[in-house]
């Protein structure tokens, strides 16, 4: 069944302890739920390398995946994955059966192209990504892979709103009430030096400043003696 990355194979999980679920782990299978569209829930186990390679591939939980249950086939869409806090490894995850009239929340991942030749960057601006995914609601049949924003024409401080990514129809994002921010190509920050003729005049004044000071003490040093001869004859007519 695993041709591509859109099916998944799946089993029928029959456990029903807690030790029968650790048992299904050591083996190499995630537990998991399917529910949505369905008579009833039904319990899984998926193969944890299997799943691994999903997971790997990117946006795994806005990609909608082809499983089969029973002999019957299901578009999917995972909606929840847990993990273990130590190895970090999936133990178990839920999947939500899609329809053409199913609507479901899911977060796409914004990606950006022509930074290359963006003449805001180019000019030694910054792209300041504000949102690196958004929340959009879409029918199941109709979920993007990724948002695309062109910096190719963009300049400093020019801003890059949602109104200007181009979504699928019936797309629309979960908050409508203002125009967000998706990125801004913001300003360099530059540290301004001083101008040479202003640092050479500072430089010239510290140097006549310490001249200065130099020759007042050397007056000092040289008045003193000049003082005590003053006085001497006074003192011997005494």
């Amino acid at each position: 069944m695993e041709k591509n990355l859109n099916t998944l194979e799946v089993n029928i999980r029959e456990t029903k302890t807690k030790s029968e679920i650790k048992k299904l782990r050591s083996d190499g299978f995630v537990p998991g739920v399917l529910y949505g569209d369905i008579e009833k829930n039904v319990n899984l186990s998926v193969k944890k390398n299997s799943l691994e390679k999903f997971l790997k591939s990117g946006n795994f939980m806005s990609k909608v995946i082809d499983i089969k249950v029973n002999g019957k086939d299901y578009k999917v869409l995972p909606r929840s994955i847990d993990f273990n806090k130590l190895t970090n490894q999936p133990i178990h995850i839920d999947f939500q059966t899609m329809s053409a009239g199913t609507k479901v929340i899911v977060w796409i991942p914004v990606k950006f192209i022509n930074e290359n030749i963006c003449p805001g960057l180019k000019m030694g601006g910054v792209l300041n990504i504000v949102r690196r995914k958004v929340e959009l609601s879409c029918p199941a049949d109709q979920i993007p892979s990724e948002l695309i924003v062109d910096l190719g024409e963009k300049q400093i401080n020019e801003s890059i709103h949602i109104s200007s990514i181009a979504l699928p129809e019936n797309v629309k994002p979960t908050i409508l009430d203002r125009d967000f921010t998706i990125a801004t190509v913001a300003a360099p920050t530059v540290v301004k030096e001083p101008e040479p003729a202003v640092a050479e005049a500072a430089a010239d004044e510290g140097a006549e400043g310490a001249a200065a000071s130099a020759d007042g003490a050397a007056d000092k040093k040289d008045a003193k003696p000049k003082e005590e001869k003053a006085k001497a004859p006074a003192d011997k007519k005494k």
